[in-house]
């Protein structure tokens, strides 16, 4: 179906369409790499190309077979260079297709939403609060989908039943498990002196740590959430999609899990 015309250029539906979409694919992709060196490289090959287009176009044979090679080469030189953009690229796309969510599996759904959480939150709060009027610092990795294995390689294995004595233990200062994450999947403490990736977001501002910094990196890869207890002020914070909830109540930590273990996507709607 003809659109419109443009001298000696026909515009059809499927024309239009398909602009359309590679504009929306050029955006996310700007947005997933501004702000990073990948920008700078992404620019850099695209002049590349560009140049090459311009010497074929010239016939300038010797120029034109060198740039030639880089193109060959340059799918997999962008697997290479740009493995962490397509990695949070897929990580997106896997986000927005939920099949949990669709109606036809709602059907199936037969246990009410009282009796689907399968978290001790009592004692993960009384740990925080404790920690928090200490000082303590810590980092709590919280998922209800995944066990983040890749993770919790990274660190030692506890496997054991969620308690408050636990976490206290683990993060206390002296303990050789408290510099890093503890993971709790399942209602179990998977791993504790865990490394987690530190985000790359330039936005993150100068007054947080390498403890933020590494939440804030494990919520943007994964459907997770962690729960902060700053060791320079005691305050605690709740992150999720990347997006930090500084300085909330016990009260408020509370209903952000409870929240997050229910699916309520709605009321657990982080705030910046």
């Amino acid at each position: 179906m003809l659109l419109f015309s443009v001298g000696f250029l026909e515009i059809n539906f499927v024309d239009f369409l398909d602009i359309l979409l590679v504009s929306v694919l050029l955006f996310h992709m700007y947005k997933l790499i501004k702000g990073s060196v990948a920008l700078k490289i992404f620019v850099g090959g695209l002049s590349i190309y560009l140049t090459y287009l311009v010497v074929k176009a010239t016939d300038m044979e010797l120029l034109s077979e060198i740039l030639s090679q880089f193109i060959d080469v340059g799918v997999i030189a962008a697997f290479i260079l740009f493995q962490q953009e397509i990695r949070k690229f897929l990580l997106i796309i896997g986000k927005s297709t939920d099949f949990k969510n669709f109606p036809l599996f709602q059907l199936f759904k037969t246990k009410s939403k009282e009796t689907e959480i399968d978290l001790d939150i009592p004692s993960i709060i009384d740990a925080m609060k404790d920690m928090s009027g200490t000082n303590t610092g810590a980092l709590i990795v919280i998922s209800k989908d995944d066990a983040l294995q890749f993770y919790a390689e990274t660190g030692d294995y506890v496997d054991a039943k969620i308690s408050k004595r636990l976490l206290l233990s683990i993060f206390f200062k002296n303990s050789p498990m408290h510099d890093g994450a503890c993971l709790i999947y399942k209602n179990r403490i998977q791993a504790a002196r865990c490394i987690l990736p530190v985000s790359e977001n330039p936005n993150i501002p100068a007054t947080m740590g390498l403890r933020h910094r590494a939440g804030i990196g494990m919520t943007e890869n994964t459907n997770c959430i962690v729960l902060i207890v700053s060791e320079e002020t005691g305050q605690m914070s709740f992150i999720q999609g990347g997006v930090i909830d500084h300085n909330i109540s016990a009260i408020e930590l509370r209903g952000k899990i409870r929240n997050y273990m229910l699916d309520d996507e709605e009321n657990n709607s982080p705030k910046s």
